[in-house]
């Protein structure tokens, strides 16, 4: 047989049994939970700081052009490529919840800059977009505004590509609470559900072990 072949020339047999199911959460020690939680905080703060930085940093004196739409297009791709990664790595955490609430924590600040900075690019092309000068806090606060639906009417668009993209960003706000938070919670559900399989899969049956015992 192959198996025994392998074993014989020194090589180990491939293991087909499915890896150990994670500890439940609720089980960890108070230390092993606090350094999980706060491996994730670090985590997400790092992240999200070195998105604010590469908004702060990155060079944007460039007017709003069809080279510049080119690469706000390729940035929403690139939004649209991590919540898929994200959600992908939900499913296959063993603590989905913290990983869901990193995810979040994420994706919505890189939301966030994105269109901060196709307000900013078109506010620099046309200074009468939002009827004042725009700073990059200016657009990373009118952005969140919008997100929020808070509308203090301190800013506004005035020009119909202000309002178009405005309009683009208040549509996918919806995707964003509705859809987005949607699959988090399903991912969160499909990595529970698989780990308790995997768990029930390694539990002892105890017929097999009525049975297998010698009888008095």
């Amino acid at each position: 047989m192959t198996g025994q072949a392998d074993v014989a020339n020194g090589q180990p047999m491939a293991s087909t049994e499915p890896p150990p199911a994670p500890v439940p959460f609720d089980l960890l020690t108070h230390y092993q939970r606090r350094r999980l939680v706060t491996r994730a905080v670090v985590r997400t703060i790092a992240t999200v700081a070195g998105v604010v930085a590469i908004y702060f940093l990155l060079p944007m004196d460039r007017p709003m052009n069809p080279v510049t739409v080119a690469e706000l297009v390729l940035g929403a791709a690139v939004l649209i490529a991590i919540i898929g990664l994200q959600i992908w790595r939900i499913t296959q955490s063993a603590y989905p919840g913290i990983r869901a609430v990193e995810a979040l924590a994420f994706t919505i600040p890189v939301f966030f800059f994105l269109f901060a900075t196709a307000y900013y690019l078109t506010n620099h092309s046309t200074p009468a977009s939002f009827g004042t000068p725009l700073t990059r806090t200016d657009a990373m606060y009118f952005s969140s505004t919008v997100f929020t639906t808070v509308g203090f009417g301190d800013i506004t668009a005035k020009t119909e590509t202000a309002r178009i993209l405005t309009t683009i960003q208040m549509w996918i706000d919806l995707l964003i609470v509705g859809l987005v938070v949607r699959l988090g919670v399903n991912a969160v559900k499909y990595s529970q559900q698989r780990h308790a399989a995997v768990a029930l899969s390694q539990a002892p049956n105890p017929q097999s072990e009525t049975h297998d015992s010698p009888m008095t």
